[in-house]
């Protein structure tokens, strides 16, 4: 009777390795029905929405960072995050079969390979976001979760004027949330554009900088919004500006006109890769 024996050469036989591969995305959502883009214990949020869309797809317990951390209540037009993974599933997957997964309200728009050490967050050039307002005296159901409502009627060249000095390379910290969270290490942000503007019977105030402080966007629109409306006068917000006091501005506006609109990069996705 012949035994079975162990042949060491079979041991020796390579076994594929898995290899580890980085994608960044592009998602869509409408943020009125989480808190925020960042993980929150027993709350949904758009990070943990994503997160369980690559579990059911590739099977992997996935770590999702995003580009922008949006407050609840934010939308964001094309979000970046990236992730890691050892899947082999084509690229388009990420696309498609995320978006199988994925609720009606997040999308995800694109896809594209990135090298590992990508950081959505910090080789963000700038990014742009616009707070709307619509003008109208009665209750709008179609767009109260993507605009604020006023009732006044506003001066947009006066608040283009205060849109002027906020230009440059200055300390924001008037402009910044006095509660919550850790502490900016610098107050100091760089502002490309600043503009209000009218379109298609609503005003938008839109803002590109290299970085935003916690509810700088929304204080900025609700100091904009009494410029605008003959609250407050230039000098009165050159004041609150140079004062470098955080929670002096405002008041910071509902979350339901706020989007983020693009993250720019140096460089383009496929120039990352």
């Amino acid at each position: 009777m012949l035994l079975a024996t162990k042949n060491p050469e079979l041991d020796k036989v390579d076994k594929p390795t898995a290899v580890t591969v980085k994608y960044a995305l592009v998602v869509e959502y409408d943020g009125a029905n989480y808190y925020g883009f960042q993980l929150q214990a027993d709350l949904p949020t758009i990070q943990s929405e994503l997160e369980k869309a690559l579990k059911a797809l590739t099977g992997e317990s996935i770590r999702v960072a995003a580009s922008s951390r949006t407050d609840t209540g934010v939308h964001a037009y094309a979000q970046v995050a990236s992730f890691k993974t050892t899947s082999s599933l084509p690229l388009e997957a990420f696309v498609h079969g995320l978006n199988y997964h994925l609720p009606a309200d997040i999308a995800v728009k694109a896809a594209y390979p990135v090298r590992l050490d990508f950081d959505p967050r910090r080789l963000a050039a700038n990014r742009e976001y616009t707070y709307t307002f619509v003008n109208s005296r009665t209750r709008s159901p179609l767009t109260a979760k993507y605009a604020h409502r006023i009732t006044a009627e506003l001066n947009i060249e006066t608040m283009n004027e205060a849109c002027q000095m906020l230009l440059g390379s200055h300390d924001f910290a008037s402009f910044a949330s006095e509660i919550g969270g850790e502490p900016e290490k610098s107050t100091v942000r760089n502002v490309s554009r600043a503009e209000v503007s009218q379109q298609d019977g609503r005003v938008v105030f839109t803002i590109i900088a290299n970085g935003f402080l916690r509810h700088q966007v929304r204080s900025t629109a609700g100091i904009l919004l009494q410029i605008g409306t003959g609250k407050m006068s230039l000098k009165e917000f050159q004041t609150i500006f140079e004062a470098k006091q955080p929670g002096l501005a405002g008041p910071s506006l509902p979350a339901c006109g706020l989007a983020l609109v693009k993250v720019n990069y140096p460089l383009t996705f496929e120039e990352m890769k």
